[in-house]
């Protein structure tokens, strides 16, 4: 039976959504095992990872130069913005499913549909995105190591790869991106309390070799490449204060992640407490370690040769350190490793949240009976993801993860306001500080730092989610426990 057209804006009963967030038995609901420490190694985790080793250089170079600085912390003032209002919604309703669970409560269920599948942007495909420079991470220590894998097993067909020799190739399938997948996906399946465990040890490696790296390297800077720390405009927004703007556009993929955290809300002990110490703390720390990183890195190299691919190994270079290059690859291979633990943790729970209204398929909300996991869901992400890693390209994908995550933030701090004017005397444990005008300079901060992405992104985000509207209407409609 076709589901009634007024389903289709209908908000999701906050009874049923805090029905569900105590779980109704024990093989039904998601274990209850994260601490406060652990959801501030999960944010840890998800954002460390990529962006940072990879963009800084880049936008150093193309936009804001040493005042890259101030482009982390305006991009990290668009993410507190969100994030206090995250922590609001994960505190009223700590349940798996992020931005979508909090869009059902307050927009209805079409616009919670099309930021669930808004999502799979930032965590399904930002995934393999991220397991593609895993990939080529692990070719350059080995290679460092006197161990050469073969080119044909290495890069996908479609898109090339760039040896440590210099080469470019194309191969036939990137295996390595597809190893790390599935192990991720099998260690997700075992259970989150050990994945946890694991990216926990991976948080405190990579950590400390970033503070290693902002250590050793601080006596290695040249004030001279900090002189003019703000170059002057040279057009459009190329240097000077538009040009530390469009870098905080640039290097936005370097905070993406930390919203992952609220989707662990129903596997949190205390979520009413922790969320909000896992959420803002995450971005806290991070935040102090990507302005030292920056200031390290700009002043070692001069921001105008900086437009390398890995910016670090070229810093580290002029540091003439030798085993601090070969821990600072470890430390990026670290660092993406459990970003990508992260990007698919999220990913099943969303789906998993998804399932459960009936938008997708049962399968996608089956928990396996040992470990209590969405093991089917993760298996269907294993395939996804890794055919994506293996064989396509992903330079328009990995463009693709900052509007649809920024889009996130929109529609999350929009659902503050509506809130707080529909359901006033709900208990909020954390409340967002400054209603309405934190939640709208949120929407404002965050939908002026999707202008700067340009058309070509927009287009592309609005192709995704015409693809999903057409899954939505064609099934979820039909299907939608809300209707029924």
């Amino acid at each position: 039976m076709a589901a009634a057209p007024s389903t289709v804006f209908a908000t999701k009963p906050l009874e049923r959504l805090l029905h569900e967030a105590e779980g109704v038995g024990e093989k039904t609901t998601l274990k209850r095992t994260l601490s406060a420490a652990n959801l501030v190694a999960l944010g840890i985790g998800a954002i460390i990872g990529a962006g940072i080793f990879t963009l800084t250089g880049h936008a150093a170079n193309a936009y804001a130069g040493p005042a890259i600085v101030y482009s982390f912390l305006f991009s990290a003032f668009g993410c507190a913005l969100a994030g206090f209002c995250y922590s609001e919604f994960a505190t009223m309703i700590p349940i798996a499913g992020s931005a979508y669970t909090y869009a059902y409560a307050t927009m209805g269920e079409l616009l919670a549909w099309i930021i669930g599948w808004d999502l799979v942007l930032e965590y399904a495909l930002g995934a393999a995105t991220v397991a593609i420079g895993w990939s080529g991470t692990l070719v350059s220590i080995l290679h460092s190591l006197g161990i050469n894998l073969p080119p044909a097993l290495i890069a996908s067909p479609w898109h090339p790869a760039k040896l440590p020799s210099g080469e470019v190739i194309h191969g036939i399938i990137n295996l390595p991106a597809l190893l790390i997948v599935v192990l991720i996906s099998l260690l997700l399946i075992v259970g989150i309390e050990e994945s946890a465990k694991v990216n926990s040890i991976v948080v405190a490696i990579k950590v400390a070799v970033v503070v290693i790296f902002i250590a050793v390297g601080w006596s290695f800077i040249d004030p001279s490449n900090h002189t003019p720390f703000i170059p002057a405009n040279q057009g459009g927004d190329k240097f000077g204060w538009p040009g530390i703007f469009r870098g905080a556009s640039a290097i936005f993929f370097a905070y993406i992640g930390f919203d992952a955290v609220s989707t662990a809300a129903q596997e949190a002990k205390n979520p009413k407490r922790d969320m909000p110490i896992g959420i803002i703390g995450s971005l806290l720390v991070c935040t102090l370690l990507f302005i030292g990183f920056a200031w390290v890195l700009t002043g070692v190299v001069n921001y105008t040769e900086l437009n390398v691919s890995s910016p670090v190994a070229l810093a580290v270079d002029r540091m003439k350190i030798g085993w601090l290059g070969f821990l600072m690859k470890l430390a990026v291979l670290a660092g993406l490793t459990s970003v990508m633990l992260v990007m698919l943790l999220g990913q099943s729970r969303v789906f998993f949240s998804m399932s459960r209204d009936g938008l997708l398929m049962p399968m996608f909300s089956q928990l396996h009976p040992r470990f209590r996991t969405p093991y089917l869901s993760n298996i269907v992400l294993m395939i996804f993801v890794g055919i994506f890693a293996s064989f396509f390209p992903i330079d328009v994908v990995g463009e693709m993860t900052n509007i649809g995550t920024l889009f996130a933030f929109v529609l999350v701090s929009i659902g503050i306001i509506i809130m707080r004017r529909t359901q006033p005397d709900l208990p909020r444990p954390f409340r967002t500080p400054l209603v309405p005008f934190l939640p709208i300079a949120s929407v404002l901060v965050n939908f002026w730092l999707m202008t700067n992405l340009g058309l070509e992104n927009w287009l592309r985000l609005l192709g995704w989610l015409g693809i999903g509207l057409a899954i939505y209407l064609t099934y979820g409609r039909y299907h939608s426990r809300l209707a029924k």
